[in-house]
């Protein structure tokens, strides 16, 4: 297929389309629950994949209730996803080839995540994968996080494109939202999360994986 207006840049989600870390933060975060005598439902917990940090503790109060210890819950479930990717990040099928073809055709890049700073540096830095991007924008870089465009907008300004010449690609529904309302070509690569009707309106296109994205960008 074609492509709607020619890519002047490509913006990345991480977690889920990078790396494949959603899944190991899913059980984690549902066993830190049952470690408290409680239950994460599996619903739940996907209404949080590609939100910041304050909505997803929303998210999660609203569900355990307005006195839920939160706090040492969520860190006793980052201290189990530290454990379980103490040997890294696993680095998502087709991330070399893309980046590769990038390089070829000479597109800049940039990272749009609601993960903070330090978390993106731990995740892409052993892979070598950090320095192939011009730009980071993590949390704290934005005022509103996913499912608002900023994560985005501010991606564009840093490359110096205008955001109707980037492609957006993401796995979560959020991020799809976000990137859309960026007026961004919009490419789900959907990880837990299914391409539904609305996130196919919202797209372009949807790949099975990024060797799927690299072959929009051939020609």
């Amino acid at each position: 297929m074609r492509l709607p207006r020619p890519v002047e840049a490509v913006i990345f989600d991480m977690d889920g389309l990078i790396v494949d870390t959603e899944a190991v933060f899913r059980d984690v975060m549902m066993k830190a629950s049952l470690a408290r005598g409680v239950e994460l439902p599996l619903d739940v917990f996907l209404a949080m994949v590609g939100l910041p940090h304050d909505s997803s503790r929303h998210i999660a109060l609203a569900h355990f209730g307005a006195d839920f210890d939160y706090d040492p819950w969520i860190a006793h479930a980052w201290e189990l996803a530290r454990a379980r990717l103490e040997a890294g990040a696993p680095v998502k099928a087709g991330v070399g080839e893309l980046l590769d073809r990038l390089d070829a055709v000479g597109l800049p890049r940039a990272i749009a995540t609601s993960s903070r700073r330090e978390t993106v540096e731990s995740h892409l830095g052993p892979p070598g994968l950090l320095a192939r991007f011009q730009a980071v924008v993590a949390a704290g870089d934005y005022v509103r996080g996913k499912p608002h465009p900023d994560p985005f907008l501010t991606a564009a300004a840093r490359l110096g494109v205008p955001p109707t010449a980037c492609l957006a690609l993401e796995d979560s529904h959020n991020g799809v939202r976000a990137a859309a309302a960026a007026g961004m070509m919009t490419v789900m690569v959907p990880d837990l999360l299914p391409a539904t009707e609305e996130m196919r309106g919202l797209c372009v296109a949807v790949c099975a994986d990024l060797h799927g994205v690299a072959a929009l960008l051939v020609g």
